[in-house]
């Protein structure tokens, strides 16, 4: 039996991770911050762990309950909007330590802490480690400084996972834009539903090869330029 590992999963996209991959007969561990968030997770047949992403001991003791375990996909998906600011303007101090203590810290935590396990995945070949970034932090596509602090974090982040991915050995390390997404982030008028967005960035998982490993793309599996 496959496992996948879903770090942000009280709701949202990842919760609809959690789901799927159930529903597909995989065993899937997650990790959520609220109580709600596990109890959710438990509803579905996963197994859940309680922990704030930001909190550098729980990502470490994270490690431990780990230890032993291959993991064939692993999904980091937590993140903040922070401030939906209009244009390049300056950003308080506590904006921009809750954003990118968030979206970048957490990440730089927990996937080189993750990859040893993902090394091991698809029966030793290697699995996949994949963080849930935002086409928004694409400096080569950029044509909008709209909510400038999440673009900024979101290209910190694809830098993260570039670097991850170059310590890979047989694992295939990429970050992913889900698309325009009817969660509260994205709001209901989005174009995707989860379900939508999460089917499809599952077959984009499930098509990669070694060549895709430090690359960028959308939920479909199209490329996007850094």
């Amino acid at each position: 039996m496959p496992t996948a590992l879903v770090l942000g999963a009280s709701r949202g996209l990842g919760l609809e991770f959690v789901r799927q991959y159930r529903a597909d007969g995989w065993r899937v561990i997650a990790v959520a911050r609220s109580d709600e968030g596990i109890e959710a997770i438990k509803a579905l047949g996963a197994e859940a762990h309680k922990l704030d992403l930001t909190d550098a001991a729980a990502v470490a003791g994270l490690g431990w309950k780990l230890d032993g375990e291959t993991i064939d996909v692993a999904i980091y998906n937590a993140g903040v909007i922070g401030p939906r600011t209009e244009g390049a303007q300056p950003i308080p101090k506590q904006d921009f330590d809750a954003v990118m203590h968030s979206n970048v810290l957490g990440p730089m935590m927990a996937l080189p802490l993750l990859l040893p396990f993902v090394e091991t995945g698809n029966h030793g070949r290697g699995g996949v480690l994949a963080v849930l970034s935002s086409k928004m932090g694409s400096i080569g596509g950029m044509e909008s400084n709209r909510a400038w602090m999440y673009r900024i974090s979101k290209a910190a982040v694809n830098a993260v996972l570039k670097s991850v991915s170059l310590d890979a050995r047989h694992a295939i390390c990429v970050a992913l834009h889900p698309g325009w997404v009817q969660t509260d982030m994205g709001g209901p008028q989005a174009d995707l539903t989860p379900q939508q967005s999460v089917a499809g960035i599952r077959r984009t998982l499930a098509g990669l090869t070694q060549t895709d490993n430090g690359s960028f793309h959308n939920y479909d599996g199209a490329p996007i330029p850094w």
